[in-house]
């Protein structure tokens, strides 16, 4: 079975929990004998391909292979992304603009042909565009390569996913990590949520990482509940042996690890902290990481007179990130939507007593782990006072905890997510 995979990244280089899903799915797919071509806008050379086959979109020159340009755009009808749409047009005004975005297209594509694009694979201001041109690279890799099922994450990749379906025929799968309304509350970007809805309509089957997200998929963009099935994430055990590491300070650490932004809830975690803190003086508080609520959460830090107890390390990765795992007595997630959360899993691996929010597809799977309202301070200080506090409280949590991860593999997501392709191929 072969599989065409559309990612955004792959580790080493990440941003956050997709690219580790993206990792730990692929090594799993490949022991269950899946060959996967994994495709990403901007490959370094220095990823792991044990398990998959990389390409990168940058190498790719679009070219005539679709020898009829007018047909590829028949089928792939929305390579312009972004593009703002006039209000109160007449019938006939309406056709001319259509016919207009057209003839547009039909220029984009043809002066991109026998062209490579370098692609950032970041997530910056042209994120469109490169949204866009990486559906152009897809079509044309779609239809250079042998492959039984396409498989498209998040919604970076759904026209990509899109692009290559509709070129070759074959059935689609995508994924879906976090949605518009877990990244951006009900302020959602309408572009964005344009492109996930187009994604799962078209594709065959919907891959939700948690029951919490696939609720979101039917409810928030009306796709079938027959076509909609949960594969919850794992964790990846190579690399998590316990590290030895020695310490600075004899103080308490309580870790925050992911993006600093309104979805991931550090504002609720600072505001814990200060309550601990006088409780506990003997604490210190890490947050690692970086968004664009960072400079807010320094601020907010200061006001509250903790910063001698609060630490800001910036984005970590790799090994910064076991040790500091490994540094940490109590691990906490206080997200207000998390699809998922892979960061617990790893964290219970690395056998720290972990608090998540209520609010994270993550508490499905973990009944070891404190759950806690995302706003719920009190509860939440109650919670990390208690596991510094109290020895035996965090002793029988990793006990428990390391027991309970240790069935999370993702050798056990790749089984379910292979069964959906055979379903599809047979």
């Amino acid at each position: 079975m072969k599989v065409l995979m559309f990612g955004w990244e792959f580790p080493p280089h990440i941003s956050g929990g997709l690219g580790t899903a993206c990792y730990g799915l692929t090594k799993g797919l490949s022991n269950m004998g899946a060959e996967v071509l994994f495709v990403m806008p901007s490959a370094s050379g220095d990823e792991d391909e044990s398990a998959v086959k990389i390409i990168n979109a940058s190498d790719i020159a679009v070219t005539e292979s679709a020898k009829n340009v007018r047909n590829v755009l028949e089928k792939v009808q929305f390579l312009r992304v972004g593009t703002n749409m006039v209000p109160y047009l007449t019938p006939e005004q309406f056709t001319e603009e259509v016919e207009k975005n057209r003839r547009g297209q039909v220029k984009d594509y043809k002066s991109f042909l026998g062209q490579k694009y370098k692609f950032s694979g970041k997530y910056g201001s042209d994120l469109m565009e490169e949204v866009s041109r990486y559906a152009m690279v897809a079509a044309e890799i779609a239809l250079r390569y042998d492959f039984d099922v396409i498989h498209a994450h998040d919604w970076l990749t759904y026209l990509a996913g899109t692009a290559a379906k509709r070129l070759t025929g074959k059935p689609l799968v995508v994924h879906v990590h976090a949605t518009e309304f877990d990244r951006s509350g009900n302020n959602i970007n309408t572009i964005v949520y344009d492109l996930e809805k187009l994604g799962m309509r078209e594709a065959d089957k919907v891959i939700a990482v948690s029951n919490l997200t696939r609720n979101t998929v039917i409810n928030k963009y009306g796709i079938h509940p027959d076509k909609v099935v949960t594969v919850h994430n794992a964790v990846d055990f190579d690399g998590f042996e316990q590290l030895s590491v020695e310490r600075g300070v004899d103080d308490k650490i309580v870790t925050f690890l992911g993006r600093i932004t309104f979805q991931k809830g550090p504002e609720y975690f600072i505001e814990a902290a200060a309550k601990v803190i006088k409780r506990y003086p003997k604490v210190r508080f890490v947050m690692a990481g970086s968004g664009d609520l960072l400079n807010r959460s320094i601020r907010r830090v200061a006001k509250l007179g903790i910063a001698t107890n609060f630490h800001f390390t910036g984005f970590l990765k790799g090994e910064d990130v076991k040790k500091m795992f490994a540094y940490s007595d109590v691990y906490v997630m206080p997200s207000v939507s998390e699809p998922f959360g892979i960061s617990p899993l790893e964290a219970m691996r690395s056998n720290v007593p972990t608090i998540i929010s209520k609010q994270s597809g993550v508490a499905e799977v973990l009944h070891h782990a404190i759950k806690v309202d995302f706003w719920d301070i009190d509860a939440m200080a109650d919670a990390i006072y208690g596991l510094l506090a109290y020895p035996a409280l965090p002793a029988m949590a990793v006990r428990n905890g390391l027991e309970e991860v240790n069935a999370l593999r993702w050798d056990n997501a790749a089984f379910h997510v292979k069964e959906i392709y055979a379903e599809l191929i047979k």
